[in-house]
């Protein structure tokens, strides 16, 4: 072999021995970042069947699109199967997800599980309803009592300062509903004492089912009633089907929570005068970018109020309200 040969010989021998060694792609940190697992935030809603926990669902994957991190959702069908709730709490624990986005149905029986995911090392941030523990990075909800406030300043207005109301409540161990009650009846005695509350102690369950025979029953012993406020999704859409038997929509002065379809398009036709509307979307956002910040060592807001907004039939077509009415899900919910 010649001796130019020889050196261009070992020299491809050199260049082959070099690629070799380094690491495809690029620099072996960068490497070692592509290999890092994603982070699996858990959000676990009250419920998963009211439009209010799909508008939570959708936010909570715009914020993991964004932060790059995968969202497991998962809860209890109905509202009121606290241990269901439970266990979905304690498997994530077991599987050691990075942290969890939680809407507790109790105030109190979820409580020791999240104790548990702070021992754990697993932050956990509530959304929705309170909870009795501290063991939390972030409260991000409505101000519910606020919220129950704007009810009774509406409805006191349309009743002109007097008459007779009932409030279907929805649930004891709800701390948010518990709040909007709290709030509708503190606000309503201080600003129009001349409405008198003649029924205020009925649940209506966390289903349409239970929650329209609660009004039925109600409406039956209240039949000269003026007005009603309920605090939530199902039992406004219980009253509303049974003031719709009845053949009182319309005559009795309403006042609900929430937006799902039939309750905005009841609102369009008169048969409900006010829905206090949350943003749910902006809680399953918020929730999933406070864990985030939480895991990364960033400060978080201990409490954030997601705002509360009186729809009303003068408003509702507002850019600003169809937005909070009808949030574009399907561009995060298959």
């Amino acid at each position: 072999m010649r001796r130019g040969a020889i050196a261009r010989f070992l020299m491809l021998l050199v260049i082959i021995t070099v690629a070799g060694c380094s690491p495809p792609g690029g620099s072996g940190s960068g490497d070692s970042a592509r290999a890092q697992p994603r982070k699996r935030i858990a959000v676990i809603p009250k419920g998963t069947t009211h439009e209010f926990w799909k508008s939570v669902h959708a936010g909570a994957v715009k914020a993991a699109r964004e932060l790059d991190v995968d969202v497991i959702w998962k809860g209890p069908v109905k509202e009121d199967d606290r241990d269901e709730q439970i266990k979905v709490m304690e498997t994530f624990l077991a599987q050691g997800v990075d942290g969890i986005v939680l809407a507790p149905l109790d105030d109190r029986a979820l409580a020791p599980v999240v104790r548990a995911a702070k021992a754990r090392k697993i932050p956990v941030a509530i959304i929705d309803s309170a909870i009795d523990s501290q063991d939390f990075v972030s409260f991000i909800a409505t101000d519910n009592e606020r919220a129950g406030a704007l009810a009774a300043e509406r409805l006191g207005t349309l009743l002109g300062g007097r008459g007779d109301v009932v409030v279907l409540r929805l649930a004891e161990g709800s701390a948010s509903t518990t709040a909007r009650e709290k709030g509708f009846l503190e606000t309503l005695a201080a600003k129009h004492p001349g409405v008198r509350v003649v029924s205020s102690n009925r649940y209506g369950g966390v289903t349409t089912e239970s929650a329209y025979a609660a009004s039925e029953n109600l409406l039956s012993a209240y039949a000269s009633v003026q007005g009603v406020f309920c605090p939530n999704e199902s039992t406004t859409f219980g009253m509303l089907r049974a003031l719709d038997a009845a053949g009182r929509s319309g005559k009795v002065r309403f006042v609900g929570f929430d937006a799902s379809q039939k309750l905005v398009e009841a609102l369009g036709q008169g048969k409900i005068d006010g829905l206090v509307v949350q943003n749910p979307f902006r809680m399953g956002e918020l929730g999933v970018r406070a864990i985030v910040d939480g895991i990364a060592g960033r400060s978080v807001e201990p409490r954030v109020d997601t705002g509360a907004t009186m729809v009303t039939r003068d408003n509702m077509n507002e850019p600003p309200i169809k937005i909070l009415l009808a949030p574009d899900l399907a561009a995060y919910l298959n």
